[in-house]
């Protein structure tokens, strides 16, 4: 009986010891699930990766550690696409420029996001990564276009206000250009490239309220008029013929070189940089000029990010997404590699503490943000584009008259259109 009780309680004392080891690797292997599911990867250019001290602090907030992968903007788009095809993540979290939402969309390479209508009225460019009322991609920073004059130019031509309509910025070039104040007293792209469409999309939004019709194809009209302006500009020499061919139209300004231009809203900050500008205290950011009077609208360029459908983290990448373009994330970033807030509260906030100077109409015009794409970006932008810059440029050259331009494009976008139904 002693025996066979003492074999029992060897049994027993096994069977807890394989119990007790059973449970540890289980808890082990519960905690490395765990460990995984509170890592996020994040793809982005040099130009957003926050600090090591703000991941930290992330880190040490929210228990979710953040492994950035610092890329180059011209091979994101490849990277998620080659990851894409293997129904893979390139990262949980990635970088979205305002031209890819269409086809990120289509291709199914974007997860929906939730956001509060307190977020998004915070964010006017929120609308440009919005298809049929759903959000994918979270904008963190900010590009609009401002107008931009350089007032001691303008004084030395005897002009006393900064122009509030295209027929004033042509007239007063005329002047700047007589007075030998400025060879060239408007700076805007022409060349082939894609700089030359942006203008001509926000040109022909702010002058007319649209540039699209309902169904995606190009509104004659609108084109047609913007077109004009662009074509005079050129050809009554109000701006370089470098332009035709160079990418460098919008450093003009900063070099002294034009005394107008409409141009991302960096040259608010660049502008006043004595290691970039030959014309600090000189230049007054803006309201756009329009058609009879200011333009009460203007048009967004921005980057966001979104969050990889095939994400297998996607909880902690919500969460990082909303402290990533949250307020006080927003700040910090700006003050620590000059990210330009994509919330109007904390542009307020910026100026308000002095971080911005001379900062004009910065404000006022992040509150005029609006999206000239009646259904959100489409899914062909790259060809249509492609198409626009192509027309402007050929314009530019003298080979078509601004009539010739807009028929021209309006035929080979609506084409672009009507093969992508």
């Amino acid at each position: 009986m002693k025996k066979f009780s003492k074999l029992m309680m060897m049994l027993l004392v096994g069977t807890m010891a394989l119990t007790g080891c059973a449970s540890k690797k289980s808890d082990d292997s519960a905690s490395k699930k765990e460990e995984g599911a509170n890592e996020v990867s994040f793809m982005i250019p040099d130009w957003g990766v926050p600090t090591e001290e703000m991941l930290k602090d992330f880190e040490k907030e929210s228990g979710i550690k953040v492994n950035v992968m610092t890329t180059s903007w011209d091979d994101i788009r490849n990277k998620i696409s080659t990851a894409a095809a293997g129904k893979k993540a390139a990262a949980d979290v990635y970088e979205v420029d305002w031209s890819w939402v269409g086809e990120f969309k289509k291709a199914g390479w974007l997860e929906e996001i939730e956001m509060s209508k307190e977020d998004i009225d915070d964010m006017k460019t929120t609308a440009t990564f919005s298809v049929d009322g759903k959000v994918y991609a979270v904008p963190y920073s900010n590009d609009y276009r401002i107008a931009y004059y350089n007032k001691a130019m303008y004084d030395k031509a005897g002009i006393k206000e900064a122009p509030k309509t295209w027929d004033q910025v042509i007239e007063n070039a005329k002047i700047l250009k007589e007075k030998n104040v400025v060879k060239y007293p408007v700076s805007n792209p022409m060349a082939a490239t894609e700089k030359s469409t942006t203008t001509f999309l926000w040109l022909a939004y702010s002058r007319n309220g649209k540039v699209f019709n309902e169904d995606n194809t190009l509104n004659k009209e609108s084109a047609l008029d913007a077109l004009k302006i662009l074509d005079k500009l050129n050809r009554e020499g109000l701006s370089d013929p470098a332009n035709r061919t160079s990418e460098e139209a919008f450093p003009k300004l900063s070099n002294g070189e034009a005394a107008f231009m409409v141009g991302p809203s960096s040259f608010v900050v660049k502008v006043n940089n004595p290691k970039e500008s030959k014309v600090v205290d000189q230049v007054v950011p803006v309201v756009l000029p329009g058609k009879d009077k200011e333009a009460t609208a203007t048009v967004p360029f921005a980057e966001a990010v979104g969050i990889s459908p095939y994400s297998k983290n996607k909880e902690a990448a919500k969460k990082f997404v909303a402290w990533y373009t949250s307020k006080d994330v927003q700040y910090k970033l700006y003050e620590n590699v000059s990210v330009l807030p994509t919330r109007t509260s904390v542009i307020e906030k910026l100026l308000n503490d002095g971080k911005i100077k001379n900062a004009g109409a910065m404000l006022e015009l992040s509150k005029m943000i609006e999206t000239p794409f009646p259904n959100g970006v489409p899914d062909y932008y790259t060809k249509m584009s492609t198409e626009i810059f192509n027309t402007i440029n050929q314009m530019a050259n003298e080979k078509l008259t601004p009539e010739q331009a807009a028929d021209q494009m309006v035929e080979k976008v609506n084409k672009v259109v009507a093969e992508n139904k």
